[in-house]
């Protein structure tokens, strides 16, 4: 596999030039959860919206928006709880702990990592931590990204690190209590820390992190540092060196030891990683970001691991841009959000090795994250990437929508204008339920 040249990346540029906007990653929803966490598998009450906050709006903080989303309940469609950490640290993914009890949620610019309690209290989750020493800790790291649950342990991918704001990363390691416990290096060409280099690619970047138990496996995906995420879109996209920053890897670990095993090359930035739940179907698959490219990556019938694309995501030339994907939890459907054009995919993923898409819909005109329910019959989008690649001026939407499906057509529910509500931009999202904690509504 060869790197994107400069050519295609002057193409990318043109064409988002063209189309006067920015771009990039996302993540989230309830069938992506840590198979150790108890799933919510009937109505959610809530979603758990993760925001940034932007200047001249409201307090203009980041902040933890509840949204009330069970249609039984008197205050469906309204925000019914927000938490605010202070200040603006470019919020963007959270998780739970494995007993659901608390939600990790952080800041990849301040470092800070920022832990509510959603138990006591559903409807209105409160702010009980902030750890503020994630880069000394860790030895390093910059960009607290994913936050993935085993048991007792919380995993946090890195984005970049403290020596020079690239994308050479790592995954570290916490106890449920915000203890420090251990830093995961990613393997790199100087050092490959035991793994086995497949193809091209052995660049240390990292993005998103999944687990399959049953194998014994881990995986990690890759995107970009700090110089380039927290950069203004349109002078990354003018800078050929910032254009060769990012990641082309997955990394196969073994998950009980967190050691690193081989070395996938998938280029052009592959971003979530979601896992099949069937007990007979070993595999997962993650979206380049760059490339418009569905992958699998997949055990074959020597049970080792293998990674190939298996579909695009729209048309790659058009430069889409997928920055979501969801599975469902039959394993026979795959959604993929695309910014660009502010679409959403459907794919038949009955046969995981060709992909077919079955439907599409504009959401909006930028769109990121989307999150299905267990049952697969409501689906939510939230709309904003980086405070600094969303879309300029009018085409800067920032909204949370609920959806129904019906397993024809997605029918809109309601729309919160985050904007007009003065929350700030909406990015990823986590669901809450009373019953996950024996608590109901007074």
């Amino acid at each position: 596999m060869k790197n994107i040249s400069l050519t295609q990346w002057l193409g990318f540029a043109a064409a988002a030039s063209m189309l006067a906007f920015a771009s990039l990653p996302a993540q989230s929803d309830e069938t992506c959860a840590s198979p150790y966490m108890a799933k919510i598998t009937g109505q959610e009450d809530f979603v758990y919206v993760w925001t940034l906050g932007a200047e001249g709006i409201g307090d203009e903080q980041d902040k933890l928006v509840t949204v009330d989303v069970n249609p039984k309940s008197k205050h469906y469609g309204k925000v019914v709880a927000s938490v605010s950490v202070g200040g603006r640290n470019e919020a963007h993914h959270s998780d739970f702990t494995d007993d659901r009890r608390y939600l990790w949620a952080g800041g990849l610019d301040t470092n800070k990592i920022f832990i509510f309690d959603v138990a006591s209290n559903p409807a209105k989750p409160k702010l009980v931590k902030v750890i503020r020493n994630f880069v000394a800790k860790s030895g390093g790291v910059v960009g607290p990204h994913s936050f993935y649950a085993v048991p007792g342990r919380m995993l946090v991918t890195g984005l970049s690190n403290n020596k020079d704001h690239g994308g050479r990363t790592a995954v570290v390691e916490y106890s449920n209590a915000g203890r420090y416990i251990n830093t995961h290096w990613m393997p790199t060409d100087g050092n490959l820390r035991g793994a086995v280099k497949t193809g091209q690619y052995a660049d240390g970047y990292n993005y998103d992190l999944r687990a399959l138990p049953r194998k014994n496996l881990m995986l990690t995906s890759s995107f970009t540092g700090w110089s380039n995420y927290m950069m203004d879109f349109g002078k990354m996209l003018a800078d050929p060196e910032a254009m060769k920053r990012f990641g082309n890897t997955v990394v196969q670990w073994d998950l009980h030891s967190r050691k690193p095993k081989k070395i996938f090359d998938v280029p052009g930035a592959p971003l979530e990683i979601r896992c099949a739940w069937r007990p007979d179907h070993d595999y997962c698959f993650t979206a380049s970001a760059l490339t418009s490219k569905l992958w699998l990556i997949h055990a074959d019938a020597n049970d080792e691991w293998q990674a190939k694309d298996v579909a695009d995501i729209g048309q790659p030339a058009e430069v889409p841009l997928p920055v979501d994907i969801s599975i469902s939890s039959d394993d026979k459907y795959l959604w993929a959000t695309t910014f660009m054009d502010g679409k959403v995919r459907l794919f038949d993923i009955g046969d995981a090795h060709n992909p077919q898409q079955v439907f599409e819909q504009t959401i909006g005109s930028q769109v990121n994250m989307v999150s299905s329910s267990w049952d697969g019959k409501r689906l939510y989008f939230t709309s904003s990437l980086l405070a600094n690649w969303d879309k300029k001026g009018p085409d800067n939407e920032q909204y949370f929508k609920a959806y129904a499906w019906d397993g024809k057509q997605l029918t809109e529910r309601f729309a919160i204008d985050f904007y007009q509500e003065k929350l700030g931009r909406a990015h990823q999202m986590r669901f809450g339920a009373y019953a996950l904690y024996g608590k109901w509504p007074k």
